[in-house]
């Protein structure tokens, strides 16, 4: 009784915990569209539409990069610094700057806040918040700071001290957070033969990606002389849709034959490197998307589906949800019952929780490209890819576009800013917050019997 009892307060907490988040992720939205919404945020001085100043924020602060408006064009340097910030809350978490404030005023985390800072980082013990936190902040400093210095060596020369020194610190935030904006108008474009700036992009992205519990277990690997498991699947993973997505793209793009013939095999092999990162929910890119071939298209949709580690900048249903499906599935196909991974088994609830973030995202997805399909036009050398790509970027917090977002209508927006919230804060924690579930114990248990499958 007691354990039931436990359970029910749990997950009354929890649900709770759930519904503190995401009226937090609100709340910065909401204080995003207000700043976006002042004349002194635009070129001509006037306000932007509301929807499209909610719907900046929204991507912002989602991480996610897709834009009604263009960036450089629209936003003066109050406004985009105004979406710089958005992006750093949204991508390390509002419980990160609530715990960086507390510890500049020594005060001691309570409980409720431990617990939020626990299920915003995906952290499976309640001791592990302060040293995490502690990772969180300084790896992030760290990375950004560096990637500015980097990128000034670039920046500086071509558009002086001021302006390089800006455009460096807000590329190095937005390549660090993996999310899609910039202040050139066409993204990295500009940049393609650039082969020093996109790699330190590239660098950025994955190191934003790869997750602060990864980071923190390979920096104190000298320690410990282990890794843990969670941090072996992200690495495998990652590494191998990194060079399955290369060789892919290397075939579907014929190296990248859509770059002038002149084009050096390094600057080809770089671009080519950078289009097989991006899609992980970088949203930057160095090539038009709509002039790729179907089958990177196709590609790119699939990996902007997986993202990237959870813990991370990234979005999407993560690296070790689509690697513990990928062991479970090589495990059947071979006959056992158990997924095995590094001397180690899956629990059947890691398992079930997979399946069910597959099923319930495959959802959401299908029911955002119906609405679309019926509100938005397709273009006649497009198909259903237009809608889907649209889609899985925004779900993904990608902020990859074929072209769809700028034309979106008033319903198409608002259809897109739920699947980048969706994305951003979970869809467990959304399911959680729209649920009032409780812990139930079967009393009664049904005769088991096997159905027909597939």
């Amino acid at each position: 009784m007691d354990k039931i009892r436990h359970s029910k307060f749990y997950d009354l907490f929890l649900n709770t915990l759930s519904k503190k988040m995401v009226m937090g992720f609100i709340l910065i939205i909401a204080m995003g569209t207000l700043m976006l919404s002042l004349p002194i945020a635009t070129n001509w001085g006037r306000p932007v539409s509301f929807i499209n100043a909610l719907f900046t924020a929204t991507s912002a602060t989602c991480i996610t990069g897709l834009t009604v408006v263009n960036t450089a064009e629209t936003w003066t340097p109050f406004g985009q610094v105004a979406i710089m910030i958005m992006t750093e809350i949204g991508a390390l978490g509002y419980m990160t700057f609530a715990v960086l404030l507390f510890n500049v005023m020594r005060r001691h985390l309570n409980l409720s806040t431990q617990l939020m800072v626990k299920e915003s980082l995906n952290l499976e013990h309640l001791h592990d918040t302060k040293s995490v936190m502690q990772y969180v902040i300084v790896l992030s400093a760290a990375f950004q700071l560096a990637g500015m210095a980097l990128f000034a060596f670039d920046f500086v020369p071509r558009y002086g001290w001021g302006r390089g020194l800006y455009i460096s610190l807000f590329h190095s935030v937005m390549s660090f957070c993996n999310a899609g904006f910039d202040v050139f108008g066409n993204s990295l474009m500009g940049f393609r033969d650039d082969s020093y700036m996109l790699l330190v992009t590239t660098l950025l992205i994955v190191a934003g990606g790869l997750g602060f519990l990864v980071w923190r277990d390979l920096l104190l690997f000298h320690e410990r002389k282990r890794l843990t498991l969670n941090s072996k699947l992200t690495l495998v993973t990652t590494l191998s849709l990194f060079v399955i997505g290369f060789v892919i793209l290397l075939v579907t793009e014929r190296d990248l034959s859509l770059l002038p013939k002149g084009t050096s095999w390094f600057n080809r092999t770089m671009n080519t490197l950078f289009l097989s990162v991006t899609p992980r929910t970088a949203g930057l890119i160095s090539l038009p998307t709509n002039e790729l071939h179907p089958g990177s298209i196709f590609l790119i949709m699939i990996l902007m589906f997986i993202g990237g580690t959870p813990g991370s900048t990234a979005g999407g249903i993560k690296t070790t949800t689509f690697g513990v499906l990928m062991v479970q599935s090589m495990a059947q196909l071979r006959g056992k019952k158990d997924a095995e991974f590094a001397h180690r088994r899956f629990s059947q609830a890691n398992v079930s929780r997979a399946l069910l973030l597959i099923f319930m995202a495959s959802v959401v997805i299908a029911l955002a490209t119906l609405v679309l399909t019926q509100t938005e036009k397709i273009p006649h050398n497009f198909g259903l890819e237009y809608i889907v790509f649209e889609v899985l970027s925004a779900f993904g917090t990608v902020g990859l576009s074929l072209g769809l977002t700028p034309h979106l209508t008033v319903i198409g927006k608002i259809v897109i800013m739920l699947l980048m919230f969706i994305g951003r804060v979970g869809i467990f924690t959304t399911l959680y917050t729209l649920s009032r579930r409780q812990v139930k114990k079967n009393l009664i248990r049904y005769p088991e019997e096997n159905i027909l499958i597939g």
